[in-house]
């Protein structure tokens, strides 16, 4: 009864996950959450500031984002340890469309930025309503991990101008890294500004190699606010980050034009589609490290309304990040109140320290953002794609040029188009293999290319489709068919294994019909076998069992070769080959008879019983 009623709790609770790990927190995580949400504000702040920068927003943009989003996702997410926040992938993203809007670096682009945040949140949890989560899987791997490729690289070459000192570029790639080699070459770069982003370059990268859990972009900033103070750098030269305004911002809904809303909802649904694309990953990668489960719904949901939230807070769009997430499973944290520590912290840093930040050096910034995305970029995995499988380092090329020649958004999309492309390219490659009896086996049945010890019966013609058949497969398996049927004298029947096909549609239906004809018009009978439920259901409606009969439907290959035998006078044929001990006269379907149910008439599924009344205590 507890049982039940616990499961029953948590099916209430389902759009409140906060609701179901809450109560049941253990004193004993107390200390790793705690350690965990440090860690991760500290990673946190500072890299919100420059994921603002990247996106062409101000500072205070990704720090308003930081506990609006850890406090929404710890109360409607499944993950127990995810980070949701500003990440580099949504922000470059949306620093490229409000350079499309023209708006980057302007007085509009806080509004421009919050709507696309409130866009994306919309999109994300009608889209977890609908349950429609499987939408993310048309990203593969490659895919994504060719599309960050040329996001990194991107904003590194965005950065690299604050870097130097030089005045930043406009233009296609090539434009831009030529503008960049020509301000070098005219030496217009600032030496105070170099040297700044040398040390800071140095400590990050150097540091994380010595003490990789050490917070060393919070050290990297605090170091640079002092010398900045300390050394007047902005006399000489240096760029800072300019006013940052001290308190939270005020919930409201985002001034826009009329005319762009629909622009702008575009956009967010891109923005959607890239931070799910991590997000979910990261999810799924810690919940199989830690043996638990999440719901890909519910995390559209709780994404979404997280990116709601911010969008009405004058925020930045949000997503789970890896990079965070992996800290705080380092840093030993098990629930969400990790993030909600950090949430805290962050409220703290804008109240109290937010104004102490307009004086930190541009290139202190940029240099914390080029060490966040650095780790992006995943060689690696490139290399592994290239000696595993042509195609998955074509499709990962193609996303990264997509990128960097066409920009995020349209590289998106290529890269969306190209998945889909290859998807139906695969779907539409089929094969039907010609299937022999597996000697010494009870009911295997095997493809006999390169197995000539498998033998098959003289009239009888085995054959396995090895893909779904669905409207795209559906001529192409109809025509290999009989193409098999072609190269095999003296067929009179074809026993076709439907064991791939979970589901069929019209066109499949109606192929499935013309093949039965062609067959019978060359006098060969059709059997079908391994015939799913839902796919018999289809063929009843359709009208086909009734024109193929129910005694040629049945659940194994033995019992469909068997019954074509008998039915057909082939019983005293032997099989051929004979080898590994067959004998050439056994009938090794026979063995199995009792073994084997046949579906003359294929029954609905069971409903399931009703719910038991409760009895009044």
């Amino acid at each position: 009864m507890r049982i039940g009623t616990r499961a029953g709790s948590e099916r209430s609770w389902r759009r409140l996950p906060i609701m179901t790990w809450l109560p049941r927190y253990e004193r004993g995580w107390l200390r790793g959450d705690l350690v965990a949400g440090a860690v991760v504000a500290a990673l946190a702040v500072p890299q919100a500031l420059g994921y603002a920068s990247i996106a062409g927003a101000p500072v205070e943009v990704g720090l308003y984002s930081v506990p609006v989003a850890l406090v929404v996702y710890a109360v409607f997410g499944s993950s127990r340890q995810l980070v949701v926040g500003p990440v580099s992938t949504v922000s470059v993203l949306s620093g490229s469309l409000l350079a499309g809007f023209g708006v980057a670096g302007t007085a509009q682009a806080a509004s421009y930025t919050a709507a696309l945040a409130l866009g994306a949140g919309l999109v994300l949890v009608a889209a977890g309503f609908l349950g429609v989560g499987w939408i993310a899987e048309f990203l593969s791997k490659p895919i994504v991990t060719g599309f960050v490729l040329g996001l990194t690289i991107l904003v590194i070459l965005g950065e690299v101008p604050h870097l130097l000192g030089v005045p930043t570029p406009q233009g296609q790639v090539v434009e831009r890294v030529g503008a960049l080699g020509s301000s070098l070459t005219r030496g217009d770069g600032n030496t105070t500004t170099m040297v700044v982003s040398a040390v800071a370059l140095v400590l990050l990268f150097g540091g994380q190699r010595v003490a990789p859990r050490f917070p060393w972009a919070l050290l990297v900033l605090v170091l640079g606010l002092v010398a900045s103070s300390v050394l007047d750098l902005a006399a000489d030269g240096v760029e800072v980050v300019g006013q940052v305004p001290r308190g939270l911002p005020t919930p409201g809904i985002p001034s826009v034009p009329g005319a762009d809303l629909w622009s702008l909802l575009a956009g967010g649904a891109a923005l959607a589609l890239v931070g799910l694309a991590e997000g979910l990953s990261a999810a799924r990668l810690f919940a199989g490290q830690g043996g638990y489960r999440i719901d890909a719904d519910q995390e559209l949901v709780a994404a979404g309304a997280a990116n709601v939230a911010c969008g009405l807070c004058g925020g930045i769009g949000v997503a789970g990040s890896l990079s965070k997430t992996a800290a705080v499973d380092d840093a030993r944290g098990r629930t969400q109140l990790a993030g909600l520590v950090a949430a805290a912290l962050a409220v703290i840093v804008i109240v109290a320290v937010a104004p102490v930040l307009s004086d930190l050096p541009r290139a202190v910034l940029s240099a914390i953002v080029v060490n966040a995305v650095w780790k992006l970029m995943d060689w690696p995995a490139l290399r592994r794609y290239a000696q595993v499988r042509r195609n998955d380092i074509m499709a990962a090329t193609i996303a990264a040029t997509g990128v960097l020649v066409l920009g995020p958004l349209n590289g998106l999309l290529l890269a969306v188009a190209a998945s889909v492309a290859g998807l139906l390219y695969r779907s539409s490659r089929v094969d039907v293999e010609v299937m022999g009896k597996v000697p010494h086996e009870k009911a295997a049945w095997g493809s006999v290319r390169d197995h000539e010890e498998r033998p098959t019966y003289p009239g009888v013609l085995v054959l396995r489709v090895d893909a779904p058949m669905f409207w795209v497969t559906a001529t192409p398996i109809q025509d290999t068919v009989l193409a098999r049927v072609e190269a095999v004298p003296g067929t009179r029947v074809v026993v076709l294994d439907l064991e791939a096909t979970n589901q069929m549609d019209v066109t499949s239906a109606d192929a499935l019909s013309d093949l039965l004809t062609a067959l019978r018009k060359r006098d060969i009978d059709l059997y079908l076998v391994r015939v799913m439920w839902p796919v018999r259901r289809t063929l009843r409606t359709c009208g086909l069992m009734a024109q193929l009969g129910d005694d040629h439907l049945w659940h194994s290959i033995s019992q469909g070769v068997r019954e074509a035998r008998r039915t057909h006078g082939l019983t005293d044929l032997p099989a051929g080959p004979g080898v590994h001990g067959v004998g050439a006269g056994e009938d090794l379907a026979d063995d199995e008879v009792e073994e084997h149910i046949a579906a003359r008439t294929p029954e609905p599924e069971p409903e399931p019983p009703p719910p038991r009344k409760k009895k009044r205590s």
